[in-house]
Order: structure tokens, then C-alpha cells, then sequence
């Protein structure tokens, strides 16, 4: 009875061993297929076959298998989860390299800048100061909240630039409607015209939708990428170094021009003194 057993148990084990390979299999040529993909320089072909990939084939929930497995078998399990993490890594860096293709040329524009915001000769960046400077009271410029927008503004089409983020405590960064409002208090929210991710005393990261949504993330980005999808309706901010979504504002309706939106927001005693800087994209390899 004892060597029925172990024989059914070896069977069992053969029959888990040869579902494991077949996976292995699969998952090895899709592998393959995504790292050729990634390395195409035809942007219209990565376009048409990404979304055909983008579902990482099915495999079965081994957590539930309760076998004693042996050396062999632990390996070979071992080897499925690290193929399935490598798979997903290549496919997040290629979901960006695809988002990148958007990449437009984003400046500050210092006509809109809030009195105490300190713009760089080159439009790249702008920290809170505690010096509010003595500029004329456009029509254009925020005067109540530390806030600026760049230059550029959209009306259609995708569009992505990135944001380095490191070493502040808080901060705002999104995409606004041309007529928001410049001289008062303003409501972070959609229905206002804002699709922003903000971040509040160094570690609470929030969407702004009309009821905010706290955000849990893996790890602190320092370099923010917004994507627009316009005629889609999408606003979405991912982690640029973790080639990770941070969130996604989608079914938005836009019917107006749309500009980048940034606020350092205030210096808070030196705590919060680093500048948010507009980065060049370099596309993800």
C-alpha cells in the first residue's frame, strides 16, 4: 500500500512537472516576443502588436498545489515566478517606452507663476521661495495659490512629458483647463478642470477626483511621467524608474485646451525647497 502511494504521488508530481514545462514553454516564447518587440524601432508596429501582448498568458495558480515537492520541482517552480516577474518588468518598460513616443517639449511659463515661485532661465524649474517678488497682476498669473502652467497648451492627440519630483515633501502636478481660475482658492477636482496626483506631508500621495483617492504605492517616486490621451479622456501619472502606473483619470470629457500644471507648493521652512524640474525624456531601453 505504501509504494502504491508514493507511485500515484510520482505520477501526480510528473503530471505537475509537464504542466510546469508547458508554461515554462509559453511563457519563455512570449518573453521572446516582447523583447523583439521592445527593441523595434518602428513606432506604428509597436503601436499595432502591443495591446495583442499586453495580457501575459494564463497560468495556473501553483499556491494551491499541495504536493512535497522535490529539488527538481523547486526549481523549476522557482524558475516559473521569476520568468513571470521578468515578463512583467519587460512589459511595464515597453508600456512606457510606447507612452514616451508622446514626448513633448513642456516650459514654464512665467507669466502665469504665483509672485512667490522662482522660475530658472530656461523654463525647467521652479521652487517656492519666501520672497514674494513684485510683478504685475496679469490677468494670467495665480495669485492666491503657488501654482504655475506651461507654456504649451492641447487640444488634441496624446501628449507625455516627466517631472522630477526627489526630495520634496509636497507637491502638485497634472494637466489644468486654459480658464481655471488664477485669482482665488481653487478645488482640486475634475469638475473643476483639474486631473492632478498631489502629495502631502512627504508620504500621502492622493488623486484629486471629485472624491479624493488616497494612493498606496510600492515605492516614493522621484521622477513623475503625465500622460494625455485627449480624445480618449485619459490623465494618467506613472513612476518613470519603476515603470509603474501611479493612477489613471479615465472617461474625462475634454472640450477645451488643456495645459501642464505644476505647484512646488509652499517651502515650509526650508523642508520643501527643492525645485520640480521639467526632465528630458529619455526613452526606457
Amino acid at each position: 500500500q505504501k509504494a502504491e502511494k508514493q507511485e500515484a504521488e510520482e505520477r501526480e508530481a510528473e503530471g505537475l512537472i509537464k504542466e510546469l514545462e508547458e508554461e515554462i514553454s509559453e511563457l519563455m516564447k512570449r518573453s521572446s516576443e516582447v523583447e523583439q518587440l521592445s527593441r523595434s524601432e518602428d513606432h506604428l508596429h509597436l503601436l499595432q502588436h502591443f495591446c495583442s501582448l499586453k495580457a501575459p498568458p494564463a497560468t495556473k495558480d501553483w499556491t494551491e498545489v499541495m504536493v512535497r515537492p522535490s529539488s527538481y520541482e523547486e526549481t523549476v517552480l522557482r524558475a516559473v515566478a521569476q520568468l513571470e516577474d521578468t515578463l512583467s518588468d519587460k512589459m511595464k518598460k515597453m508600456k512606457m517606452k510606447m507612452l514616451q513616443q508622446f514626448a513633448v517639449d513642456v516650459t514654464l511659463d512665467p507669466l502665469t507663476a504665483h509672485p512667490n515661485l522662482v522660475l530658472s532661465d530656461d523654463g525647467k524649474q521652479v521652487y517656492c521661495s519666501d520672497v514674494k517678488e513684485k510683478l504685475p497682476d496679469n490677468i494670467e498669473r495665480f495669485s492666491y495659490c503657488v501654482n504655475v502652467l506651461g507654456k504649451q497648451s492641447f487640444s488634441s492627440g496624446r501628449f507625455y512629458f516627466e517631472v522630477q519630483v526627489k526630495g520634496k515633501t509636497e507637491w502638485d502636478l497634472g494637466v489644468v483647463k486654459e480658464s481655471i481660475n488664477r485669482k482665488g482658492n481653487i478645488s482640486l477636482r475634475p469638475e473643476d478642470s483639474l486631473w492632478t496626483v498631489i502629495l502631502r506631508d512627504g508620504n500621502v500621495y492622493t488623486a484629486c477626483e471629485n472624491h479624493s483617492v488616497i494612493l498606496h504605492l510600492k515605492c516614493v517616486p522621484e521622477k513623475v511621467g503625465v500622460f494625455v490621451d485627449y480624445e480618449e479622456g485619459v490623465v494618467s501619472f506613472y513612476d518613470v524608474d519603476a515603470a509603474a502606473l501611479i493612477y489613471s483619470f479615465t472617461h474625462c470629457c475634454f472640450t477645451h485646451k488643456l495645459h501642464p500644471y505644476f505647484s512646488p507648493c509652499n517651502n515650509d521652512g526650508g523642508k520643501n525647497s527643492s525645485p520640480l524640474i521639467i526632465c528630458p525624456v529619455n526613452q526606457s531601453e
